[in-house]
Order: structure tokens, then sequence, then C-alpha cells
């Protein structure tokens, strides 16, 4: 089937979502669903289902993967590419500027503030996100729920998204609604354990260090942009020294600030290493790997998707993928949602948000700062 959009219509809008759309990896899928698959209809749900799916699977930021795989559906190699670019490269300035901005005035203590606000109502708007997604996509079935009450407990307990119980989801509805001729065959993820076994190059460039590492950190982090943060503090704080422990939770805050996908804090801390350059070595290192993890798979996935069994299985690792989405929202809301202000912050969200369905989150999120702002001058 034609597209109903032409390719400059999907980089004009990824161009936006990575220019205000805030709330990490959870919000941006779900802005994904309600604009392109509801709103625009300029995908079908199976398209949409598929490239989370195998977003899921696949190592790499959770958002800029399903980016990718949604410019690949209509327009190939070139949709994809440019996609992924448009939907980067505004985070990338944006976190540049605050790079250069940071050295040159030695720490930002009212990214703090901000974030004191910001991140209460970030936690407000990926729960309504994540309610929509999970709502839509599970219907009535009590299988799939099962699955997403599953992977929510697990992640929420292990305060990580465990990828073989989100393959175990997907095989335990393939068996049930498709049974395979043949049990004996079995469905094994893509894991490029190759890489484990090389060693960087011998080198003194700490360009070459940042790209190893980065390649590292884009290649074998599972679920979303914020299961890359445990793997850069063992990197970045404890093996290498690039940044002290506040500098590195001012990286953080700056991800969870600015709008487009968490992972682009990679940029900060690339500039606090070695300057523009080791900003673009992160960035393209980070991102190379996911990119390619989503063009080489993508074809298969759109060929045989419609199969029963290959359908099955996506449905079931679709509501893990979802019920770990809802695990992360429970862990962020603890670590966030501090004391009564907050807690405050984040209902007062949902319920805008719920009431006014037309909302921009951008608004709220300029709200959310300025509260968070005046709350830290009156209270502390």
């Amino acid at each position: 089937m034609a597209p109903t959009y032409s390719l400059n219509d999907l980089i004009l809008y990824f161009l936006k979502l990575g220019t205000w759309g805030f709330g990490g990896p959870v919000a941006l899928v779900g802005y994904m669903h309600r604009d392109l698959v509801e709103d625009k209809k300029w995908f079908s749900e199976e398209d949409y289902k598929e490239g989370l799916a195998l977003s899921q699977l696949a190592p790499g930021p959770l958002a800029a993967q399903l980016s990718i795989y949604l410019g690949y559906v209509h327009y190939r190699l070139l949709g994809a590419t440019l996609v992924g670019v448009a939907f980067v490269l505004p985070s990338f300035f944006m976190v540049l500027g605050i790079g250069y901005a940071y050295v040159l005035y030695g720490g930002l203590p009212w990214m703090q503030a901000i974030f004191y606000g910001v991140g209460a109502a970030v936690i407000g708007i990926i729960a309504m996100g994540s309610y929509k997604l999970t709502t839509k996509s599970l219907g009535k079935d009590k299988l799939l729920w099962a699955i997403f009450i599953v992977l929510a407990v697990t992640t929420f307990v292990t305060e990580e998204e465990i990828l073989w119980v989100i393959l175990l989801g997907g095989l335990a509805v393939w068996f049930a609604k498709s049974p395979p001729k043949w049990l004996s065959s079995g469905v094994n993820g893509i894991v490029p354990t190759i890489f484990l076994q090389l060693q960087p190059l011998a080198t003194e460039s700490k360009l070459w260090e940042i790209a190893w590492f980065f390649t590292k950190a884009g290649a074998f982090v599972f679920g979303s942009g914020l299961a890359i943060v445990p793997f850069l503090y063992g990197g970045v704080v404890k093996e290498y020294a690039w940044l002290n422990e506040q500098q590195f939770l001012d990286a953080v805050a700056v991800a969870m600030i600015t709008p487009g996908p968490v992972v682009i804090t990679v940029g900060f801390i690339g500039y606090l290493v070695a300057g523009v350059p080791g900003a673009c070595v992160a960035a393209l290192a980070t991102f190379l790997p996911c990119y390619l993890f989503t063009v080489i798979p993508a074809p298969y996935f759109k060929k045989y998707g419609k199969h029963p069994a290959i359908k099955a299985f996506v449905d079931g690792v679709t509501a893990a993928a979802i019920g770990a989405i809802a695990g992360a929202v429970l862990v962020l809301g603890k670590r966030t949602l501090v004391d009564v202000p907050t807690m405050l912050i984040a209902l007062c969200t949902v319920a805008i948000l719920f009431k006014f369905k037309k909302l921009q989150e951008p608004y709220v999120i300029l709200v959310a700062a300025a509260i968070g702002i005046l709350l830290k001058l009156v209270l502390f």
C-alpha cells in the first residue's frame, strides 16, 4: 500500500519530536503511537507493533530504534537514515550548548531546580502515555495482560529490562495461539557476542577510547535509553574516570530535561571528555549499532511479520515490552517523586492531560520547570 505521506512529512515530524518530545523513551514511543497511528494514520497498528517488538529485541535505545524502523517501513534505507538523523540532531545540538555552558560556568546548579519540577511532570506524562499504550495494545486478551503484569513486576523489582523474560512472553503467545509443528525448533535472540572478544585499538587517542566504549554501549545495552545509564556509569566514572559522580549525575539530568532520546546524554558526556569531537564521536558510536540492528532485520520483519506464528510472537513481545515500560515508569517514579510537592506535580500532570487531551506536553514541561524553580527558592 502506498504511503499517505511524503518522506519530507515524516522527517519534519521527527525533527519536531526531537525538538520538543519530552519524557524519555516511554513517552516518546507513546507520542509516536498517538500521532502516527491514531491521529495521522500514516502507519497501521501492525507496523507499529512490529517496530516496537524489533526495537525491544535488538540492543540500543528504544525510541531511536522505533523511529528508524518507522522510517524504513515505506521509504527503506533512505527513510530510516534521514528519520533517525532528524530525530537525534535537535537534542544533540541542545546538549552541545548545555555542555558549553556547563564547562564555561563550572557546573549548572540551576539544572537541579528545573529538574525538580520537570522530573515530576515527566513521570505524569509517561504514566499517561503508558496507560494509553497499554489499553490500546492489549485489549481484553487475558494472556497478554498476564505477560504485561509479569514484566511490569520483574522490571520494577530488578530495575532493569530482562531480555530473556521478554522473549519468553513472545514464545508463550506463539505456543498458545499458533503452536509450531516442530516444538524442537526455537527462537534465539541475535546478540553480537563476537564484539565481546575484541579489544580496543592500541592507541593513545582519547577519541578512540570514546569510540570503543560508546560502541559497546550502543551494541550491548538492551531496552530503553534509561537502561544505558548504569553501563555508562561503570565506564565513564569507574573504569575511565572521565567524569566524577556529580558530573555524571548532571549528565543524566541534562538527558531528562532535554527533549528527544534520553541516550543523547552521551553527547554531553563526550563534550565534557573531549569537546565537540568527543561529543560527535560518542553520539555516532552509540547510535550506529542501533541503526544497523534495526535496518538489517527490518526486511525480514516486513516480509514474514504477517505469518501467524510470527504475529503471535510479536504480540507476546509487544505485551512484554509494554509491561517493561510500565515497570520502568514505577522505577522512575520511585526515584523522582521524593516528597509531597513532586507527588502533587505528577498527579496534577496526569489529571490535566486526562482532562485536556489536546494539550501539548511542552507547555506542561515549561510550567513544571517554573514551579520547580519557585519551590527550590521557597523550600531551600
